[in-house]
């Protein structure tokens, strides 16, 4: 039995294996011009511009937590996240990531310090359900999650293969949320 874990790469960055599907999905979506583009448990979906609602709410974050994420050699952003070893390639509405690993066409979860999700009428349930149990699995140590329909925030934390062991909410907007260290700050969740 190999030491690697389920989810290590199997094909360089920018390349493509063709004997490997998946491999070859990725290669061919991260390389198609013009359309972004995320592939959730195997279905492409190509991520449609959101509201200025869904935008407001992710930008209230990036401003809070961006003063923290600079100090700390970070960079925030919707970069591209691979789940290898699975038809599944992200692209959150916010992740925070360190600094010397954004050179890169797509980081791996549990590379990020903070994912976060804004849920969409269209997606909403992937952003509760699939995505909070993939992240878990691909040990991201954060996982915020902005759920607009429900008008309420959850803190995901303690990743493992089972889901996250450590649940913070859901919390209604207008309720601080703190992060934990290493932001160590209160969300200030009023105009989310």
């Amino acid at each position: 039995m190999s030491s690697q874990p389920h989810w290590a790469p199997r094909a360089a960055a920018g390349s493509y294996a063709p004997d490997d599907p998946e491999t070859a999905l990725k290669y061919a979506i991260r390389h198609h011009g013009g359309d972004r583009v995320q592939i959730v448990e195997g279905v492409i979906q190509q991520v449609v511009p959101p509201t200025w609602g869904h935008e407001k709410a992710a930008a209230m974050i990036r401003r809070q937590i961006d003063p923290v994420v600079k100090k700390m050699g970070c960079l925030s952003g919707s970069g591209n996240l691979d789940l290898p070893g699975s038809g599944n390639w992200y692209v959150p509405d916010l992740a925070v990531v360190p600094e010397d690993l954004a050179e890169a066409d797509a980081l791996v979860p549990h590379q990020t310090l903070l994912v976060v999700e804004v849920t969409s009428e269209s997606n909403g349930d992937t952003d509760r359900i699939v995505k909070r149990r993939r992240y878990a699995e691909y040990g991201a140590p954060l996982y915020l999650l902005v759920d607009r329909q429900e008008r309420s925030c959850t803190l995901y934390a303690e990743p493992g293969e089972l889901g996250y062991r450590v649940v913070d909410g859901p919390h209604p907007f207008g309720t601080p949320l703190r992060l934990p260290e290493p932001f160590g700050l209160e969300l200030d969740t009023a105009e989310f």
